[in-house]
């Protein structure tokens, strides 16, 4: 009496699985690097986007939470009849009075004053340059400070001398403050006692010249008639007011109507970190482009794991028709090609991973940047690999699966 013997193939642990799986990247090195390099090339310009984004953003969020954002601004506006509107003499005083504001400072706009690096300049040269009379309190209001020299005082604010908003230095050519240094301004010399930083929440002030109230009604006839009929400096045309943090929104409710009384609408007020944590928001507005070229690299680096994985299964015929000789299944060759092309993939997705990790930290490092890498652009990079590597080495392990032992020992 004879019994059958019924054969069961052996399986594969997955040890073995991934040095069977590996043989192909390891004996062909040069063409596992080509073909990883456009999933590299992709992955790392996904994370490098992402990052560099977020890091972006984390640190102008940064810089407007340093600066503070209880800075108001009141700007004349416009009548109903398109005109430029007024603000009263008294309104900083009067925005002065309203309990949560701890800080009000002025300027107002001289409109027909020009400035020049000399009087040889020719007259059309302005560098787009405005000159403003200013209180002495304008730094802390803003939020900035000197670089060079020193801020208008008492004394400064009445004679012929000026401070240069950080643009302004730049387009005149002045970068550092010397004694005498001086510029050409309304048909007289001005001497620069000061250079500010640049202000982050007020980058008016940047391409401004700056001159004391006094001086501008001394020398350059900036004057208006006050209600009791005499003659003052002024007007502001525009007022920078600090709240507490808790009472931003309450007071900016109020500051048209105090401002003016009379003509509320005639008067803007704004929130200068509002524009900016707009565009803290609006920073990843671009990154649909950049995500989308890092969306064709890969697709370029999946067809070519395709193609190798094809030309693979070509040259290696030999080496599938002697596994199925000596025992293996379909299944265990199917799975040794996908596993291949995943792991092909899986490479080229780490060292994307990494440049694009090291590309956001250099470049936060340069802008001081908090480095910021979201989960989603690395661990998304390489689930993204993985999906491909799959997709891509699917048809070509079915047909290596597909192969007859005959067939494929044929061509030994």
């Amino acid at each position: 009496m004879s019994v059958a013997t019924q054969l069961v193939p052996a399986r594969l642990r997955s040890g073995d699985m991934a040095r069977v799986a590996s043989v192909g990247l390891r004996t062909r090195r040069l063409r596992a690097a080509l073909s990883a390099l456009g999933i590299a090339i992709g992955v790392a310009a996904i994370v490098a986007v992402l990052g560099l984004s977020s890091s972006s953003q984390a640190g102008l969020l940064a810089e407007i939470d340093e600066l503070g954002t209880n800075l108001l601004t009141v700007t004349n506006g416009q009548t109903f009849t398109g005109q430029s509107a007024t603000l009263p003499l008294a309104a900083p005083a009067m925005i002065g009075r309203i309990d949560p504001v701890t800080e009000v400072a002025d300027t107002g706009e001289l409109s027909t004053a020009n400035v020049y690096r000399s009087p040889l300049i020719p007259s059309i040269d302005t560098n787009a340059l405005t000159v403003d009379a200013t209180s002495l309190n304008l730094l802390p209001a803003v939020g900035t400070t000197v670089a060079q020299g020193s801020f208008l005082n008492a004394a400064t604010a009445t004679e012929p001398a000026v401070v240069l908003g950080a643009a302004a230095a730049q387009r005149l050519g002045i970068d550092r403050v010397y004694p005498h240094e001086r510029i050409w301004l309304a048909g007289m010399w001005f001497y620069v006692v000061g250079i500010l930083k640049p202000a982050v929440l007020a980058t008016e002030i940047d391409a401004t010249v700056l001159i004391g109230y006094p001086a501008a009604k001394r020398y350059l006839n900036y004057t208006s008639t006050a209600a009791n009929g005499q003659t003052t400096t002024g007007p502001p045309t525009e007022i920078y007011i600090r709240t507490r943090n808790s009472q931003v929104q309450a007071v900016d409710d109020i500051l048209a109507a105090t401002a003016d009384p009379q003509n509320p609408s005639y008067v803007d007020v704004s929130q200068p970190s509002a524009a900016l944590t707009a565009r803290a928001d609006a920073q990843g507005a671009f990154n649909g482009l950049f995500l989308g070229l890092g969306a064709i690299a890969l697709l370029v680096g999946a067809v070519g794991v395709a193609n190798i994985m094809i030309i693979s299964v070509l040259e290696r015929r030999s080496e599938i028709g002697l596994r199925r000789a000596l025992g293996a299944t379909r299944g265990q060759i199917r799975t040794q090609f996908l596993s291949e092309a995943i792991l092909l993939a899986l490479l080229g997705g780490a060292v994307g991973v990494v440049i694009g990790s090291l590309a956001t930290i250099v470049y936060a490092d340069t802008k001081h940047w908090a480095v910021v890498i979201p989960t989603e652009a690395w661990a998304g990079g390489i689930i993204a690999t993985i999906l491909i590597g799959a997709i891509a080495g699917l048809l070509p392990a079915i047909r290596a699966a597909r192969l007859s032992p005959t067939d494929a020992l044929r061509t030994v």
